[in-house]
């Protein structure tokens, strides 16, 4: 007979977390988008977008890489994908394209001339630390599945996207400040673009850590002891 603590829930929207990663990752998609078109329409150069001219390559690499990462990578969270076949299959596309995606915004971040628009103090050592740390990541991911350690694989992985999927998160952090104060100052636009990943990281803590008391009531694994009581 099944009991109610193993009756799977009715109803579970299983492709919900995935379709609301595709939807957040829609807004750099389609900034991505644009500029592509401008790169291959062939707009009118500014100093906004001189840097892709000159240097089209890197940025092409990274809207791709990054829309291949964000999109495969969202579809990683169903549940029913991560048990077939698919899931492995798209993993061997999604670790590349996030790599692609990482390096080529470190890249970026070293070699372009950026304007001030678009930086900040300390802005370029953030990108630094977050485009190494999500490589490092994937690669992390990649040693650990080869090895069989699908937990390690899953949490590293899940760090990885949610450095990748900093810019839908931080368009979400933008919105309300600029709508209430305007364009924000150099100094506050670095804090706001910081706090786009560190939103991120935070809630792909959080995931990592309930999957891995999820996996521990799967497998019965006792709990660490917290403390002795005394009577």
């Amino acid at each position: 007979m099944t009991t109610l603590a193993t009756r799977p829930r009715a109803g579970r929207p299983e492709w919900l977390v995935a379709a609301g990663l595709i939807a957040l990752s829609l807004v750099p998609i389609v900034a991505g988008s644009a500029r592509l078109t401008q790169l291959t329409t062939g707009a009118a150069v500014t100093a906004e977008n001189a840097r892709f001219f000159d240097s089209p390559v890197p940025v092409v690499a990274h809207i791709v890489g990054s829309s291949v990462f964000l999109v495969l990578g969202a579809l990683q969270f169903a549940p029913s994908l991560r048990r077939r076949r698919w899931h492995r299959l798209a993993g061997r596309i999604v670790a590349p394209a996030g790599l692609v995606s990482a390096l080529s915004a470190l890249w970026m971040t070293l070699f372009y001339a950026m304007p001030a628009s678009v930086t900040g103090p300390g802005l370029s050592a953030v990108r630094i630390v977050l485009g190494t740390g999500m490589a490092a990541a994937i690669v992390v991911a990649f040693v650990a599945i080869r090895r069989g350690d699908v937990r390690t694989h899953s949490a590293w992985m899940t760090r990885a996207y949610a450095i990748g999927m900093g810019a839908g998160t931080q368009v979400l952090v933008f919105l309300p400040y600029t709508a209430l104060a305007g364009t924000p100052a150099p100094l506050t636009h670095t804090l706001l673009m910081t706090a786009g990943w560190v939103i991120n990281l935070v809630i792909a803590e959080i995931v990592i850590r309930r999957r891995a008391r999820a996996g521990r009531r799967r497998t019965g694994a006792p709990r660490a002891a917290t403390g002795a009581r005394l009577s």
